[in-house]
């Protein structure tokens, strides 16, 4: 069996990503609108772009440990 790569080996840290995400999501979305359902909205869409950015991030790394090793 195939070692995982340290960045899945290590998921409990992504609980603090996932902190991290709500929390830049909502103070970035409440900067830009003052009512509520739209906060809420666009929070959602922050956070799904910081998501996807992460996610390439990550495809990117593990493809890059995969061919060096």
């Amino acid at each position: 069996m195939q070692k995982l790569p340290t960045t899945i080996s290590n998921t409990e840290e992504l609980w603090y990503a996932l902190l991290l995400i709500v929390a830049v999501s909502l103070v970035y979305a409440a900067t830009r609108h003052e009512l509520f359902r739209p906060i809420l909205y666009h929070a959602l869409r922050v956070a799904i772009w910081i998501v996807g950015f992460m996610l390439a991030i990550f495809i990117v790394l593990v493809a890059m440990d995969w061919w060096i090793s």
